[in-house]
């Protein structure tokens, strides 16, 4: 080896003209072996290693692509520390390899950041906090520190003069990237208010979105609407404008049920003394309604009423009794939330009838099972309201003109 190196020596002296054009070609030809080398040790051999792991980590090191970006140094390196072999103005050689450093180690950051936001959204906070909101953001400003030293690099100034500059540019600078901006804001907003994160079901009426939300980056939120389209809402937009969350009703374990039955009003009577004990008879009603006939009773005897009539004096109305069998009933049901709130109220009369609200919670949140929980109970009630002598309001179809 030392005698192929001083032959190599002793040609170079004798021909003096081509040692500069052979210096360079050999710092070219071992800037590439070192990247063909590191890229095979690095890329290949070692990422054959980590793919028999069982870590996650090094899987998303090499996924993202660290360990071939980290590859790319070897041959800047060599160009660094081999630039005077190279032909041209050292300074400007320099200046060039320098700064071609320098982007590689942007490169390398942005892959770091890309994986540890990977790696994060494998833990439950992730989903609480947007990390790829964040993870953005710190490219982005490391790409806009990284761009200036790269330039005060090749123009061999300092920073400090190209921040001075840019301070000169800002009201352009803010008007170019007003977009940007205006999303880091919304950004750190959604994410100091917990406005959304990802799974959040939200409703959105000014851009059409009704879903989950699948990702919220820096400049975009997107949702997934039930008929599994994808609806793309700017951060800053969403925050700008009126949505729904529902996290809310996830959270508390109950689905609000608000519906209403519409009674025929001239079916609505005082119960007389058949009716009231044809109603007992009802299981769910037996117990309640003895205890409210007796306090009627009470209440005319202590008054002196005349009770041959049904106008005079306390008496329970069909409706009444409706309404105290619906509450009855869904105490009772097994998939009805008790302790949220629980109403069976009577609404103004409307021209379609008089509205009894069932105003309550299942404790299933889920979507179908919501919906069927909902179908049973109103199929029952709806069945049941003949049975007080009370007809459902409907309106007149083609069939009823025929009677």
């Amino acid at each position: 080896m030392s005698e192929m190196w001083q032959q190599l020596q002793a040609w170079m002296n004798t021909h003096g003209a081509a040692a500069p054009f052979v210096r360079a070609v050999a710092v070219l030809i071992l800037a590439w072996v070192s990247n063909v080398v590191t890229r095979q040790i690095l890329v290949h051999w070692i990422g054959g290693l980590i793919r028999t792991t069982r870590t996650r980590v090094d899987d998303v090191l090499l996924q993202r692509d660290v360990l071939r970006r980290m590859a790319l140094l070897a041959p800047v390196i060599v160009l660094y520390y081999g630039a005077d072999a190279l032909p041209g103005d050292q300074a400007l050689v320099r200046q060039a390899v320098s700064a071609t450093l320098m982007l590689v180690l942007l490169l390398i950051t942005g892959a770091m950041i890309n994986a540890f936001q990977e790696l994060s959204n494998d833990f439950a906070s992730a989903s609480e906090v947007p990390i790829k909101s964040y993870a953005q953001i710190v490219k982005l400003v490391v790409y806009i520190l990284g761009g200036l030293m790269t330039v005060a690099v090749l123009t061999g100034r300092s920073p400090w003069v190209l921040l001075s500059g840019v301070g000169a540019l800002m009201a352009v600078i803010i008007l170019v990237f007003r977009d940007t901006i205006l999303n880091i804001v919304a950004s750190v907003t959604i994410t100091a208010n917990r406005l959304v994160r990802v799974g959040d079901w939200i409703e959105a009426p000014a851009f059409g979105a009704d879903g989950d939300v699948i990702d919220i980056a820096l400049h975009t939120v997107k949702v997934q609407n039930w008929d599994k389209t994808i609806t793309t809402i700017p951060t800053y937009k969403l925050v700008e404008t009126s949505f729904k969350n529902w996290r809310g009703m996830s959270e508390s374990g109950g689905r609000r049920i608000k519906r209403a039955i519409y009674i025929d009003m001239s079916t609505i009577r005082l119960c007389d003394q058949k009716m009231l004990e044809r109603f007992e008879c009802f299981e769910l009603l037996s117990d309640d309604l003895r205890a409210r006939r007796a306090e009627v009773e009470r209440y005319n005897e202590e008054k002196g009423v005349n009770t041959e009539e049904l106008i005079n004096g306390r008496r329970l109305t069909n409706v009444g009794t409706f309404r105290v069998y619906v509450a009855a009933y869904l105490r009772k049901h097994p998939k009805i939330h008790q302790d949220l709130t629980f109403l069976i109220r009577q609404l103004a009369p409307t021209p379609k009838g008089l509205p009894i609200e069932i105003y309550v919670f299942t404790n299933d949140i889920e979507w179908a099972n919501y919906e069927g929980i909902q179908a049973d109970i109103f199929d029952h009630l709806l069945a049941v309201v003949p049975m007080f002598e009370l007809r459902v309001f409907q309106e007149p179809t083609g069939a009823d003109w025929r009677r």
